[in-house]
Formats: structure tokens, sequence, C-alpha cells
């Protein structure tokens, strides 16, 4: 089926870097879910590797985002908002459960043959709002566990329907033809199923392939919506886009003029308008809240193919702030209040405890490490719910923390996108190269770029970082200062056969 898309818009500079750290223009609370009401119905848009510069409400271009933009005009974004880590499986592991990843064992991008996967006994947002009587679906993504006691169906999940993994696990080149060598690493692995419950539908094995997986996800998210809009129910769709490789269909392929990161993204875009489009026409609009946010930062090393951090410094991969901090955009008609901004400090295990008790299911029995952050949606005056967030990279290592306005990072070795990196072209990647990082402590407020330590002038701030990453040391451990956490739960143990 043809569709007829129109892209209009403006480049919007004025918004990619926060001038403040607290809610924009307070003025009366709006109010919450409360008792009697209907219980909202929750949707979270996941997008993969998509970079804070990426959209044009936050300043990215030359290609359009006109829904997202009027997404974003309708409810609340976020300047500060924290992906769990800075990498596939991590992330997930961390928004799902509301847990920073590295307590639940779960590190890096998982892959057909790792040995761990997320613990069943650990309570996901399925599970908590199921449990209320919702239906579940997740379309897209999983990346948790591969295997089927560890698939979303045993996780609280009625459907799913895509990926196990990322969309680059399979055994084709970067040019999309079949891998023949079989001394490439690439060429180890399986074909790539597409999955529909815990069983394989069929294999993605081409690029064509790929490019298809936007308008699928996008049809069976709207399929679920109006085969569900007579009860309440929870929505995840976990794009691919735009994790590569990178492929639009055949009615965006070209039509961006800005290259085919920019057909990409307009494709997305004009998921995320089919979305609102259809809760609008199936009268669901005002009691559906909606979440669109990223797993991570951009994957800068490939190049053209890639998306971008805008001023934060890095990417995907690393521990600096274009790794995690993320586009986040939450829209809720008549309770969270159209076209308003916030820049407190927000992560994504805050999603967890924030839809569970919006929809009154309550905390899961194990500690997590979210917290509720309705009083910044409902802007209540001085709110700020969570003023630090620690940067866990490297399987448990403590690479930077945050508090307010600072930052401090740890003396590490780091992956970087500085030369000697090289940087790829046309899907082809280029390598990270290694970068010594020292202590130092950043003003994100002025220096959101990261480019200034300023530490010999605030040596106070030093010492009460460091006092603080010792509490989170003590707890979730670190593999830099060789400490074991006391907190820490079990990965669950994959055998492989």
């Amino acid at each position: 089926m043809k569709r007829l898309v129109i892209f209009q818009s403006k480049n919007s500079l004025f918004f990619l870097l926060p001038l403040l750290f607290l809610c924009s223009s307070y003025h009366q609370p709006l109010p919450g879910a409360g008792k009697g009401d209907t219980p909202p119905n929750i949707i979270i848009i996941l997008m993969d590797d998509m970079g804070y510069g990426d959209l044009e409400c936050y300043g990215g271009f030359p290609y359009h985002t006109p829904h997202i933009n009027q997404f974003a005009a309708q409810g609340m974004r976020f300047t500060n908002y924290y992906a769990a880590q800075a990498v596939c499986s991590a992330s997930r592991a961390g928004l799902l459960t509301g847990c920073y990843p590295n307590r639940l064992g779960i590190s890096g991008a998982l892959n057909p043959w790792s040995t761990k996967a997320l613990n069943p006994s650990e309570e996901t947002i399925a599970e908590l709002v199921k449990a209320k009587g919702y239906r579940t679906g997740i379309i897209g993504k999983w990346h948790l566990g591969d295997k089927e006691p560890f698939l979303p169906l045993q996780q609280g999940f009625d459907e799913f329907l895509g990926l196990p993994y990322s969309n680059d696990m399979w055994p084709v080149n970067y040019d999309g033809k079949p891998i023949t060598d079989t001394s490439d690493w690439k060429s180890k692995y399986p074909p790539l199923p597409l999955l529909e419950g815990n069983k394989k539908i069929r294999e993605i094995n081409t690029l064509e392939d790929q490019s298809l997986l936007t308008t699928l996800y996008t049809e069976r998210a709207v399929q679920f919506i109006k085969q569900n809009k007579q009860h309440p129910f929870f929505l995840y769709l976990a794009h691919a886009m735009v994790h590569v490789p990178i492929a639009a269909s055949a009615k965006f392929r070209g039509k961006s003029g800005a290259g085919l990161f920019g057909d990409v993204m307009e494709e997305v875009d004009w998921s995320i308008g089919t979305i609102m489009k259809t809760l609008e026409e199936q009268g669901l609009t005002k009691n559906t809240l909606v979440i669109f946010t990223s797993d991570n930062g951009p994957w800068l090393t490939f190049g053209n193919h890639a998306g971008n951090s805008g001023a934060l410094r890095e990417g995907k991969g690393t521990a600096w702030d274009g790794g995690l901090r993320v586009p986040c955009i939450i829209r809720w008609p008549g309770k969270i209040e159209a076209g308003t901004i916030c820049n407190n400090i927000v992560a994504a295990m805050d999603i967890l405890p924030t839809v569970a008790n919006i929809c009154g299911a309550g905390k899961p029995a194990k500690k997590i490490d979210g917290v509720d952050i309705q009083s910044l949606l409902f802007r209540r005056p001085g709110a700020n719910p969570r003023d630090e967030f620690v940067y866990y990279y490297d399987n448990n290592s403590l690479k930077a923390i945050r508090k307010g306005q600072w930052k401090l990072t740890f003396p590490c070795i780091s992956q970087t996108y500085k030369k000697p990196s090289a940087i790829g072209n046309d899907g082809w990647p280029g390598k990270y190269a290694k970068d010594s990082v020292q202590l130092a402590l950043y003003d994100l407020r002025t220096d959101p770029g990261e480019t200034l330590d300023v530490q010999e002038k605030h040596k106070d701030i030093v010492a009460q970082l460091n006092a603080l990453a010792d509490q989170y040391r003590k707890e979730l451990g670190d593999d830099l200062t060789k400490q074991t956490g006391t907190g820490l739960r079990p990965a669950a143990v994959v055998k492989i056969k």
C-alpha cells in the first residue's frame, strides 16, 4: 500500500543544549492518574543507536522529522535523560527492570553464544502491569537472551514479533553480500531469525529484508493497538533502526535528500506519526501515555550511516555523555502539559517505577535503582527525584559519576572516536581507538561537551563525588578498583549446545 508522506519542518537548533537543570516554567501541578481513573495505556517506543542530535526538535538536520516534532510539541521533552548504559543489552535490561544493568549481571551486547541472559526471576514492566490486567506486547528487538526460556513470552509479554538480538548479528558482510570466507568471524553467525512468540517464522537474509522491518513493526503495532483497544495495554515497540545495517523501504529510499541515514530517519518519523494517528482514530489519545527514547547514543565509527550526538562528547560504547544522554519525549494529553521541557536528570531505570505507579502496579519485590518521576511529569514545584547517575561500562567498571551539574570521570582506559580511530563510510565500519582517561571534573551546565577539567577550582566537589562513588562501589562493585558489590544479583546461566 502506497502512502503519501509530506515532510515540512524547520531546524530547531535552539533546543540542542539545556541551559537550566529544573523543569521549566512551573505553574499549577497537573493531576496524575488517580483513583477511579481508567487505567492508561502505555506505549514505549525505543529507537536503536539514535543520538542526542538526531531529531529536529533536538537540533538534528538536514532531514525532517515533523511527526516527532509534533509529538514533542504535545508533550514533555527531556534534555538530561540517560540510557542505563551505552550499549544494547545492558541498556534494555535497565529500561525493563528499573535496575542498573550491572546489578543484574548484564553488560555489553548479548549474542547467540552468550552464556548469560536476563534472569527470569527479575520482574519487568510487562510482568508488573500484566498482573493488573494489562495486555502486553513487544514488537522489535529483544536482546536479553535468545534461547526460549529467556524470550519475552517468559518475561511477561503476551505477544512478541521481532528479532532476538541486534540486526547486525548475521552472516552477511557490510555490503549486504553473504559471507563465504569461513575465516571471517561474522560467518559464524546463524541466519538472523524473525520470531513470532517463541518460534522462528522466517529469516532476515538481505538488506532488502532489513528495509522492511520498520514498516512491518509499525503495521503490527497498529494491529496490536486496534485489537486491544477495549483493554488497558502495554506496547513496547523496539525499532531496529537506526542501528546498522541501516535500510529504508522503497517508499522512503532516496527521498530525504540527506543520504540513506536521512531516509531511515524520515521513515522512523513516519512510523511515529502512524502510531499517533492510530491512537487518535481509535479514540485512545487522551488515555495513552507514550514514551519515546533511544537505547544509547550513535555508533559513530559507521560515519555517514551513524547519527550524531549534537554537542555532546563521543557516542555509543563510551562513558562520555554522547554515549548515554539521548532524546526522550513523553506525551500524555491532559496530564502532561504540552510543549514543556524538563532539564532534570532522568534515567531509563526511572520508567519502570513511574509506569508501575501510574498503573497501580506497585514495585518489584527486589531492590531497583529507578525513581518515580511523576513529580516532573506533572510539574510539581521544586521536584527533583533524581540528582545523581553512575556511568558503568566494560562489564562492571565505574567510569564516571554525575551529581547535579557536576560529572567526575575516573582514571581508566576507554574506547574513543578520537584519532587515531578510523571512521567508516557507506555501511563499512571504522575502528575505535584507545584513550587514557584521567580524573577530571566537568560542569555539564556550562560545558556539555566535557572539554574543560575544573577539578582544581572545585576540590570540595571532587571529594563529595568520590565519596558518593564509594557508596555505589560498595553496593554495585567496580572492576577498576577491584570491588565486589554487596547488591549484585546473578544473570541467568545459558547452556550452549
